[in-house]
């Protein structure tokens, strides 16, 4: 019987080793792990390179993460939120490096790494620094630079329902970068904020099927904000 429920935080981090590349998702705040990146810190796991949409808030979430000092490397879009104190301290001290990736680049290149395409030619940072050491290309008169695929050791998700399979669906904005991380990682562990029986997914509403999930932990924690 394939069930990929967890008991515990402890057996939802199991085996992230150091040195991993891990996919956290969320927009900001907005369908971000909490649970399981504070999971990840208590595993504690180091040398890390992180990949979000941006490089935390406040003290909190992903923020905390960076602030333990673990994470060696952040790719994100937006290294500057609206409170990146954590992020600006290690930036300015030399304790972490930043690869800034165009958002669109970004989703894109780990729907590549799971989909298993190698790389593809985009014309976005085209005659920009972002550029820079990346082959460039003219098709059909315009010009592209190559971007590499983005895979992960492990993904870190919030859904919003999953079954025991895995299959996951997601709550209005909370969805963004979630279900491409879920797909381009070797490990992909789901926080959800509600388990349903099997069957009880509208199939046409499951973004996320369950080949794709390794580990699912219930962490119901009301609400979750939305827009």
């Amino acid at each position: 019987m394939i069930d990929k429920i967890v008991k515990s935080m402890a057996e939802a981090m199991a085996g992230i080793r150091d040195g991993a590349v891990v996919l956290i998702g969320g927009f900001g705040s907005i369908g971000q792990p909490n649970a399981l990146i504070q999971g990840l810190i208590e595993q504690g796991a180091k040398d890390l390179t992180v990949v979000a949409n941006n490089s935390g808030v406040g003290h909190v979430g992903l923020a905390a993460l960076l602030e333990t000092g673990r994470v060696r490397k952040i790719i994100c879009s937006f290294p500057r939120t609206a409170d990146p104190v954590v992020f600006e301290k290690l930036w300015r001290e030399g304790r972490i490096e930043l690869e800034c990736v165009p958002q669109g680049t970004m989703a894109e290149r780990m729907r590549a790494a799971g989909a298993g395409i190698p790389a593809f030619f985009t014309p976005t940072a085209v005659g920009t620094k972002l550029a820079a050491g990346k082959e460039e290309r003219e098709i059909n008169g315009r010009r592209y630079i190559l971007e590499q695929a983005l895979p992960g050791d492990v993904a870190l998700v919030e859904a919003w329902e999953a079954d025991r399979w895995g299959n996951l669906t997601y709550q209005s904005s909370a969805r963004n970068f979630n279900p491409v991380m879920a797909t381009a990682a070797t490990l992909t562990i789901v926080q959800t904020q509600h388990i349903v029986e099997l069957g009880a997914l509208d199939p046409e509403k499951i973004v996320t099927p369950g080949i794709y999930v390794n580990r699912v932990l219930h962490v119901p924690y009301g609400e979750p904000t939305v827009t």
